[in-house]
Formats: structure tokens, C-alpha cells, sequence
């Protein structure tokens, strides 16, 4: 495992869209573990591959000591809405408040490409909608109805 660094606004990568993943090979595992080993140095509470560089439809979150890991994930169903404040690792030093739905159902695929299915909601949910949108180039500071520093 190694720590990857992570990329900060204003790197092309972040507004890319991520290529899904088809090769559930040593090459995704390695990248799941970086991911995991680069969250924990960091305390956050989620990372996406294109924070570390990388392309691909692949995210994990660390909520409540528990990590989970997303790929090729599709939210399909959602309800409710909060409102709070989010920052980002990739955009150091900054929060936003943000409007996301409360509760969410993600199918997604684990490390050996298995389908999975999880119903998240309050700030897991506020999480996997997170970063599930850097998959698609999008930060939370497009979505934020204020912008306010730390």
C-alpha cells in the first residue's frame, strides 16, 4: 500500500467524467488499498479515484469506523433532503453549505466486481452522494450556497 497524493482544485482531473471499471484486477485492488491507506492519512471521510489521479468509477467512505468501498456505482433510488456543510480534501481550507437528499440506495460492485446493493442515509448518504459526483467531475463548491473558510 502507499499514500497517493491527493489533487486540489484547479487540476483538470477533478472536472473529467471517470471511465467505469471492467478489470477487477491487482491493479483496482491496489488502488482501492492506496485509497483507503491516503483516506486515513488524511481523516477524511471519503475518497474518489480522481482526487488521487486516477480516472475511474471507483470511490470509498469511512463512516462511523466502518470503510466501504463503491465501484461503478449507480444511486437509483433517493428521498428526503438535509442541509449542511461539506468540505472536501481536494479543496483544502474551505466548507460549503450544501442541499443533499437524506437518504440514498446505491448498487455499486466490490473489489471482485460482485454486485451490491446499500441503503444510506443522514451522512452516509451526504457522503456517497459526495463523492459519487467527483466521478462526474463535479465538486461540492458547484452545489454550495455559500463558500466559507476554515
Amino acid at each position: 500500500m502507499a499514500i497517493r497524493n491527493i489533487v486540489q482544485v484547479g487540476d483538470p482531473v477533478l472536472r473529467k467524467k471517470s471511465f467505469e471499471v471492467v478489470d477487477f484486477g491487482e491493479k483496482t485492488k491496489q488502488l482501492l488499498d492506496d485509497m483507503k491507506e491516503t483516506l486515513i492519512k488524511a481523516d477524511g471521510a471519503g475518497l474518489a479515484a480522481p482526487q488521487v489521479g486516477v480516472l475511474r468509477r471507483v470511490f470509498i467512505t469511512y463512516v462511523d469506523g466502518v470503510f466501504k468501498e463503491y465501484i461503478n456505482p449507480k444511486i437509483i433510488k433517493q428521498s428526503g433532503k438535509q442541509v449542511g456543510e461539506e468540505g472536501c480534501l481536494s479543496v483544502k481550507g474551505k466548507f460549503g453549505t450544501v442541499e443533499r437528499p437524506l437518504k440514498v440506495t446505491v448498487k455499486a460492485q466490490d473489489r471482485n466486481g460482485k454486485e451490491f446493493t446499500v441503503e444510506a442515509e443522514g451522512f452516509e448518504a451526504r457522503a456517497i452522494c459526495h463523492e459519487n459526483d467527483h466521478l462526474d467531475g463535479t465538486l461540492y463548491i458547484d452545489k454550495a450556497k455559500n463558500i466559507g473558510e476554515d
